[in-house]
This record gives C-alpha cells, structure tokens and sequence, in this order.
C-alpha cells in the first residue's frame, strides 16, 4: 500500500503509523492497522456505467503494475492450487455424509438461496478438477494481487474510482485471479462489458491470450467454490451474519449465475 501511494495512486489508503513506528498493532491476538477513511460510494450496481467499469480495470491494472515491479516471481497460479484444494475438500465432505440442516425459520431470507445453491451443488463440482488440472503446472508471471476485489471494495464518486478499499487478502497470486473476481462480481456475464474491461485493462498492462483465458476459468470455479463457501460458513461453521438479506443477495448472485450455466447445458 505505501508503494502504490508512494507512486500516485490516491484511490490507494493511506497507512498510519503507530507510536512505535509500524502500521500495525496487536491487541486481543489480531492486528490491527489505521488507514485514511476514503471517499465515495461502492454503488456500482446502482450507475453501472461502462466507463465506470473501465475506470475500475484501469485503477486495477495500475496497481497491479505497481506490485510487479516490487517482487515479480515466476510460478504456478496460487489461485489455481487454492481452488483444487478446495474443491477436494467439499467433495470429501459430502461424500461423508455431511449436508445443511435448513433452519427452521421460514422468513429467513437465506433459506431459500441455500437450498437452491445446494441442488447446484449437488454434482456440480466434480467437473473442476478436470477443468482446472491443465493449468496446475503451468508457469506464470506473478507478485501480489489483492484477491478478494469485488463490488463492494470499489468505492466511486460519479465515474472515478475514488476508493479501493480492504487489503486483507493481499497474497502472492497471478493478475487474472483479480480481474475473475472484480468482473465477475461487476458484471457477470455480460460479455461485451467483460470485453470493455479487459481492454481497459489493457490499456495499462498487457495481458496475453492464455491469461484472459485464466480470468474466465477462475471466474467459473470461483463461483462454485463461494457456493460451497457460504453453505459450510451458514451451516457447517455456524457463522453469524447479522445483515442475513445481504447474505442472501451474495448467494442469489452466485445461485443465478450458476443455474445460468446449468440451463445452457441441459
């Protein structure tokens, strides 16, 4: 974050320092930072304008082409394994026996995109092994990426992305693993916008035919996995959500996309 600032990206929060000189502190076993409050809205969906979508790829693109000059490695996409790994966890798990217990609560908006998330589920996930198997051992230019970029994350005031917010899951990783995730989030599958942001994208940083090709295979698998995320998260885990209609409008996207998907195959 103090490269990208350091280098003019102001949408980028500032880091503050702490009496002792770092930009962290630990207090009750996390650590915490303290950054400028930034500007804006993360209303996206409200004025879904392309050029705001294009304004979002560029800002994306110029950290990213910040963070390659800092520690540019060469390997497999982390993303990729991630994914893998997931995937053979939640078929280990259901071939165990294990699915939800709805709650009995029928006004929870959730129940209703669960279940349906679930019918997805079931049989859905063991084609993406195969689908992301080619790509386990191939080697790509990476250095950190933001991974969890999505909607709520991009903060605008009218078309300029005034606030990129959240770093939290800041890893080592490959540029496409951003893009799936703020594509996706943004618009979906509407390919000519999906189009219009890579090659805005472009514009700042090259992307190769193999790797606009990673954005949608990532986009894809990611989909199903936040499935399968959010139904061990309710009803594994037993998290708590207290905004429980934001949790159902983050698993009726996810839901529609996929059924999207299913009824094109059938």
């Amino acid at each position: 974050m103090h490269s990208a600032r350091a280098s003019g990206l102001s949408f980028v929060p500032a880091l503050l320092q702490s009496d002792r000189g770092t930009t962290w502190t630990e207090h009750e076993g996390r650590l915490w930072d303290l950054t400028t409050w930034m500007p804006g809205q993360a209303d996206f969906r409200a004025v879904p304008t392309a050029s705001r979508l294009e304004a979002a790829c560029i800002a994306v693109a110029q950290l990213h082409a910040v963070w390659a000059r800092a520690t540019p490695q060469i390997g497999v996409c982390p993303a990729i394994r991630r994914r893998l790994e997931r995937v053979r966890e939640w078929l280990t798990l259901v071939k165990s026996g294990w699915q939800p217990r709805w709650e009995d609560r029928l006004d929870d908006p959730v129940r209703h995109w669960a279940e349906r998330a679930w019918i997805c589920l079931t049989g859905g996930m063991e084609s993406l092994p195969t689908v992301l198997g080619p790509w386990s051992e191939r080697r790509m230019p990476l250095h950190p990426c933001l991974c969890d970029i999505w909607h709520d994350h991009l903060l605008f005031q009218g078309e300029v992305v005034a606030g990129i917010i959240d770093y939290g899951a800041v890893k080592t990783d490959h540029v496409a693993v951003d893009l799936a995730r703020l594509l996706g989030s943004l618009v979906g599958d509407e390919k000519k916008l999906r189009a219009a942001g890579l090659s805005a994208y472009r514009r700042v940083r090259p992307l190769s035919w193999e790797e606009e090709t990673l954005v949608d295979f990532l986009d894809e698998s990611g989909t199903w996995i936040g499935l399968a995320n959010w139904l061990e998260w309710l009803y594994r885990e037993k998290r708590v959500f207290e905004d429980r209609q934001a949790v159902a409008g983050r698993l009726a996207d996810l839901v529609l996309r996929v059924e999207n998907w299913l009824s094109r195959q059938s």
